[in-house]
């Protein structure tokens, strides 16, 4: 079946840095596009950054210049480098693919403090 794993998380101070992975199974990932996604506490979820299968990224206007989606399809992982994080980046991120449906990972949690 489709599995999703995000791992990378963690508490990091402002200005900092972190990697996000998400290891999948269960699909062909060099086909599908590949979204990162995150939701802070009392806010919806929202869409952070997409790869399709190409290579092409998109990414939201809040991250825009601090992070990079990739993916290593030897490796059926994509990743999200997350640079000159702010506190306001603080959620829990998670990897998103569609594969006849919606699948979602467990989530990483992203805590951003001094």
């Amino acid at each position: 079946q489709v599995q999703l794993e995000e791992s990378g998380g963690g508490l990091v101070q402002p200005g900092g840095s972190l990697r996000l992975s998400c290891k999948t199974s269960g699909f062909t990932f060099r086909n599908n596009y590949m979204s990162w996604y995150r939701q802070a506490p009392g806010k919806e979820r929202e869409l952070v950054a997409g790869i399709s299968s190409a290579g092409s990224t998109s990414y939201a206007d809040a991250v825009k210049g601090r992070f990079t989606i990739s993916r290593d399809n030897a490796k059926n992982t994509v990743y999200l480098q997350m640079n000159s994080l702010k506190p306001e980046d603080t959620a829990v991120y998670y990897c998103w693919t569609n594969f006849w449906r919606a699948y979602w990972g467990q989530g990483t949690q992203v805590t951003v403090s001094s």
